[in-house]
């Protein structure tokens, strides 16, 4: 006969994730500066916090910085194909760059999503460093 035995986890704090996803997807759809303000919390729980959850503080740093990056080439190449329409060669640019910073918008939601889902499963989240997901 075996038993099945269960190890419990230790308790990690939940809820400043949480609040910082929320923060993110919030920022996502109206103020920006909700994301800001994750952003800076994540940072400040990181060193506290346990094994788990410092995953997703990773996880939540990294996905900010990895969204302004690519947002800012997507609105340098509109930035900078504007004076080129003249000639015609802008469009392009325009429309690549219009494209950037639609797809990152995107992914920094889907990205913010499963965040949240793997924080809702107790999980700590699988690949912090990733590009995707």
């Amino acid at each position: 006969m075996t038993d099945s035995v269960t190890v419990a986890r230790p308790h990690e704090d939940r809820v400043v994730p949480a609040v910082i996803y929320g923060l993110y997807l919030f920022g996502a759809f109206s103020v920006l500066l909700t994301v800001f303000i994750g952003l800076i919390v994540a940072y400040a729980q990181r060193g506290s916090a346990g094994e788990r959850m410092e995953t997703h503080y990773t996880f939540l740093i990294r996905t900010f910085w990895l969204t302004i990056w690519w947002f800012v080439i997507g609105i340098a190449l509109i930035l900078f194909g504007i004076p080129l329409l003249i000639v015609l060669i802008g469009l392009p640019m325009i429309i690549v760059g219009g494209v950037i910073v639609s797809v990152v918008g995107i992914w920094f939601i889907v990205r913010t999503c499963v965040g949240l889902y793997y924080l809702s499963r107790d999980e700590a989240y699988p690949r912090p460093m990733s590009w995707l997901f």
